[in-house]
């Protein structure tokens, strides 16, 4: 499997990373491996940083309040990372595009991967679409592929203890 950037795989590795942060270089390594990813290079030390200053600067992006804030934070993010887009073959499994250049090292490749992802996502589905679950603590990150776009809980659960909350609320 490719992780595509123009589908929601990017966002959404993006989200399980910032969730739940890797604590160390193959713990990266193992879950960008199990989202699909195809590692070109041995995994450094150096990677984790490279991942978590992603993660760090993803998180401002979920966290702008205004279009105009995020869209401004995704084009840092692009600017930092991405390179002009190209055909590339690099698995043998078919040819698609990278907006990256060949055989980063894991860490560089998800910052391109994440911003590249984002703004597509963000302007392909809405710049809403990405958020931190309703429930006030509960801090979780999702991107919305819904297809209304009116996703407020990061999961089943947390709506269920949302509507049992107002429904509490009201009964009071």
């Amino acid at each position: 499997m490719h992780l595509n950037p123009y589908g929601e795989d990017a966002v959404n590795l993006a989200a399980d990373l910032a969730n739940r942060r890797p604590a160390d270089a193959e713990e990266l390594a193992e879950r960008c491996r199990a989202a699909g990813l195809t590692l070109e290079r041995p995994v450094a030390v150096g990677d984790l940083a490279r991942a978590r200053e992603a993660l760090d600067a993803w998180e401002a992006v979920v966290d702008a309040t205004a279009e105009h804030e995020r869209a401004e934070r995704v084009n840092a993010m692009l600017a930092r990372a991405a390179a002009h887009p190209r055909l590339t073959d690099h698995t043998g499994g078919g040819w698609h595009l990278h907006y990256r250049e060949a055989r980063q090292p894991l860490g560089a490749l998800l910052f391109s991967l994440i911003a590249v992802g984002t703004a597509l996502h963000l302007s392909g589905r809405g710049m809403h679409r990405l958020r931190r679950c309703a429930v006030t603590e509960c801090v979780t990150i999702f991107a919305d592929t819904s297809r209304t776009g009116r996703r407020r809980y990061c999961t089943q659960r947390c709506a269920n203890r949302d509507a049992v909350r107002r429904h509490r609320a009201r009964a009071a």
